[in-house]
């Protein structure tokens, strides 16, 4: 759109400036003076149009990126970039490890009670998630006596947590990192307005306005970082823990469908 209304304005500037050219010989000065006047006042109408015209908030922010400086945005930049790359791996997996628990131990229950302890092992390798394997363990220890059923079934639940909690702590790191590298490019970005202070021996705010703005504008993009990391990092911490809840129920559900079970035999 801009370069249409500047093509438009350099045409009409052209046309503008024959038609006056050719018309020169005919007018009197005065009509002729008007004649340039209009016209330069009608370009300069399509170049204020062209100029006043509003930029998108996507602009506004690439330009306020750019005018941060490369050095510590672009370690923000990547400290999001990292962060949200780790987080969206953290929730699909997440999503994916999460199972209706009331109907797998219906399931379970059904096929121990029907076909005995293998064909509840074999609903349990059929379904994933980690409360599965969870009683899958459980179920393979189910021979020797219960105490080694609930050893088994503790044990392999801190494996399991440890694998829903995998990574998640460098996602902490970069809404701690972010923020931090923001606030170094402010201090360094004030050390330096003031040596042009110090260099000029005047306090002239036209001096060092612009570099105090740069210096703020990491603070202000290190702070957003830190924001957008911290909504998904306490969504992943909140799914973590409804799936170790979950975790926790089954494993009191199995040994009472062991204990059941043991009994009717």
């Amino acid at each position: 759109m801009k370069k249409l209304f500047t093509i438009m304005a350099i045409a009409a500037l052209v046309f503008a400036g024959t038609f006056t050219a050719n018309a020169a010989q005919s007018m009197p000065t005065s009509t002729q003076t008007l004649t340039t006047a209009a016209t330069v006042s009608f370009v300069q109408d399509e170049e204020a149009a062209t100029t006043e015209e509003p930029q998108g908030w996507h602009q506004k922010l690439k330009q306020r990126f750019i005018e941060g400086g490369p050095s510590f945005m672009g370690i923000v930049l990547l400290c999001l970039i990292l962060g949200l790359a780790i987080a969206i791996e953290r929730i699909i997996y997440l999503n994916l490890s999460t199972t209706n628990t009331q109907k797998l131990a219906e399931n379970v229950e059904d096929a121990l009670n029907s076909g005995g302890i293998e064909a509840a092992k074999e609903v349990c390798r059929n379904t994933k998630g980690p409360v599965a394997s969870i009683y899958y363990q459980g179920l393979d220890r189910a021979d020797e006596s219960i105490e080694a059923a609930e050893k088994a079934v503790v044990a392999y639940g801190g494996v399991q947590m440890g694998q829903l909690e995998k990574n998640v702590s460098w996602i902490s790191l970069f809404i701690a990192l972010a923020p931090m590298l923001g606030f170094m490019g402010t201090v360094i970005g004030m050390i330096l307005a003031f040596d042009k202070i110090e260099a000029a021996g005047d306090m002239n705010p036209s001096l060092v306005a612009g570099g105090i703005k740069v210096a703020l504008l990491t603070t202000v993009f290190g702070l957003v970082v830190a924001i957008i990391l911290q909504i998904f990092y306490n969504y992943i911490i909140a799914k973590i823990d409804s799936i170790v809840n979950s975790m926790e129920d089954a494993s009191i559900t199995l040994i009472d469908m062991l204990v059941d079970y043991k009994n009717k035999r």
